[in-house]
């Protein structure tokens, strides 16, 4: 962690409650937003600070996975406040709906979600006193309905065969019908807007402080927030910085070279209107739906990547489970995908490079998955020897 050196934090705030959150920590960090009319709370979207002996960093050096001769980091986005890179578009649309008068106090937000940016609408929407209703694919793990619904959520589920475009059509007929504010995630340019805002800046500004040149940035993509907001910045930052984008190999829609075809909803253009042909079921959560966002092709449009990496769905799993108990680094499976691209990037790149990839979520939201199919909750035979080598509970 040496070479990411900044002021030091404290663990425990990373973890705290929205309002405790924003208290808790002081200094030169976001102050922006989460701060409902008449009150004072203001939780910080984002840690940008790193310290050198471990706990709350949002940049981190691999030490053990990554080859030697090359430098590789992460960037753990579970340190937002509900744990995901998603809490950023989340703050970012609601904004631009109160800003453009589309929602009005005591109004309700509905979207479809694979999970993470349900749980930061609703946690946005309950500060704020907005209804939220949750459209999510029977497919995606139920930890995440739960945790929705503790939020004050109402989470409504579609059948897992008609993948991502159908419950995106789901919440846009919910919408018409009850004049629900529809978030359009994939569509609101306020999603990228605000990573080149903040998520890019804080990328290249954590650098520039250690006084390291960043060579690559890695990223898969969900709604393609991060790679085209962050990738914008980064290219106008450090024009230098190789950006690699990622997706899965048994869903190669970028890499297929396919256009996404698009339809008009509620007076808006850019929704899919079919699933991309080249799209097939893999276990990457939250990355790479059945169609290219059109957040993600305005990036892909402007050339912003050099190069697109294919990854394994079961190796991007391992990756994670090693990141776990190799680096203490706890993330989910989109996680250990982008880690297992940049991993292939440090095959090529040249000594001494430096190598960021992003970790946009924890491996919590992923219990019910394949991801803890071979974590075990009982006690193995070795185990089991441990506990008898000595003589309480025999």
């Amino acid at each position: 962690l040496k070479p990411l050196e900044a002021e030091r934090i404290l663990t425990i705030a990373a973890r705290l409650t929205p309002r405790a959150f924003a208290t808790g920590i002081h200094g030169r960090m976001w102050q922006q937003g989460w701060q409902r009319r008449g009150r004072d709370r203001r939780p910080l979207p984002c840690i940008q600070r790193h310290h050198e002996d471990g706990g709350a960093d949002a940049v981190v050096k691999v030490n053990r996975l990554a080859p030697e001769g090359v430098n590789l980091y992460v960037k753990l986005e579970y340190f937002n406040p509900l744990s995901s890179v998603k809490d950023r578009l989340a703050l970012a649309i609601i904004e631009a709906a109160e800003a453009s008068g589309e929602l009005k106090p005591g109004g309700t937000v509905i979207e479809a979600t694979s999970g993470n940016t349900g749980i930061a609408l609703a946690m946005v929407c309950a500060q704020r006193g907005y209804k939220f209703v949750a459209v999510i694919a029977a497919s995606f793990s139920v930890e995440r309905r739960k945790i929705m619904r503790m939020l004050g959520a109402q989470v409504v589920v579609t059948p897992a065969p008609l993948g991502g475009t159908g419950m995106v059509q789901k919440a846009e007929e919910l919408a018409a019908k009850h004049g629900f504010f529809l978030a359009r995630q994939f569509e609101s340019e306020a999603n990228a807007a605000y990573h080149k805002k903040t998520t890019g800046p804080e990328i290249l500004e954590a650098f520039a402080r250690a006084g390291l040149k960043l060579d690559y940035w890695v990223t898969g993509y969900g709604t393609g927030g991060t790679f085209t907001g962050t990738g914008e910045a980064i290219r106008a930052g450090s024009p230098g910085t190789k950006i690699i984008l990622s997706e899965p190999k048994t869903a190669p829609l970028v890499t297929s070279g396919k256009p996404q075809e698009r339809k008009e909803v509620l007076g808006k253009f850019g929704a899919p209107a079919a699933s991309h042909p080249e799209w097939k079921a893999h276990p990457i959560q939250g990355w790479t739906p059945n169609f290219i966002p059109k957040v993600c092709e305005d990036g892909l449009k402007q050339k912003l990547h050099d190069e697109v990496i294919l990854v394994d769905g079961k190796e991007s799993m391992e990756t994670a489970i090693n990141l776990a108990k190799k680096e203490g680094i706890f993330c989910g499976v989109s996680g250990g995908a982008t880690v297992l691209a940049a991993l292939e990037v440090c095959k090529k790149a040249p000594k001494g490079a430096n190598i960021l990839a992003m970790v946009p979520d924890t491996a919590e939201r992923y219990m019910s998955t394949p991801l803890f199919e071979a974590i075990e909750a009982e006690m193995n035979s070795e185990e089991k020897a441990l506990f008898d080598s000595t003589p309480l509970g025999k």
